[in-house]
C-alpha cells in the first residue's frame, strides 16, 4: 500500500537537507604541534611536569605544562598560550617573534584553523651551561 504510494510521488518534490560536515580537533593536537615547533627552536625550553607525573608513566608530552589552547568554532580560529623559558642572553623580543610565527604558521598549516593569536609567556631564565633537566634526570639518582 505504502510502495504504491511512493511510486506515484515525484521525487522533484522531496528536498534533501545539506550535508554538515563536522571536524573536531583534540586539545592534545594543538599542544603536539606547539611542542614540535618548540623543539625546533634554540634557547628555549618548555614546562614539565613534576615527579607524579614522572612515577605515573604519562608519556612526555601529557608531562609537559604550559601549553593552552582555546578553540572558537564560530569563527574557525584557534588561541593558544605557551608558557616557556628562555636562555640567558637571548633576546626575549626577537624569541617571542620566532616563536609565534613558528605556532601559527604550523597550526594554520595543519588544521586548516585561523590562529587569531599566539600568546608566550616567558616563566624562567635559565643558564646555557644548565641544560633544561628532564624529570628523569633530575630524580635518576633518588630511584
Amino acid at each position: 500500500m505504502i510502495h504504491e504510494q511512493l511510486k506515484h510521488l515525484d521525487t522533484k518534490e522531496l528536498e534533501l537537507p545539506e550535508t554538515v560536515f563536522v571536524r573536531d580537533i583534540e586539545s592534545k593536537v594543538f599542544q603536539s604541534i606547539a611542542m614540535q615547533c618548540l623543539a625546533k627552536i634554540e634557547g628555549v625550553a618548555v614546562l614539565e611536569g613534576n615527579l607524579i607525573d614522572s612515577l605515573l608513566g604519562r608519556d612526555p608530552f601529557e608531562r609537559v605544562k604550559g601549553i593552552f589552547v582555546e578553540q572558537d568554532q564560530k569563527t574557525h580560529s584557534v588561541n593558544v598560550k605557551v608558557e616557556v623559558n628562555v636562555a640567558y642572553g637571548v633576546s626575549i623580543p626577537d624569541k617571542a617573534d620566532e616563536i609565534q610565527t613558528k605556532i601559527a604558521h604550523e597550526v594554520a598549516r595543519l588544521t586548516g584553523l585561523h590562529v587569531a593569536s599566539v600568546h608566550v609567556v616567558f616563566k624562567n631564565l635559565i643558564h646555557f651551561e644548565e641544560k633544561p633537566a628532564t624529570i628523569f634526570n633530575q630524580y635518576s639518582d633518588e630511584f
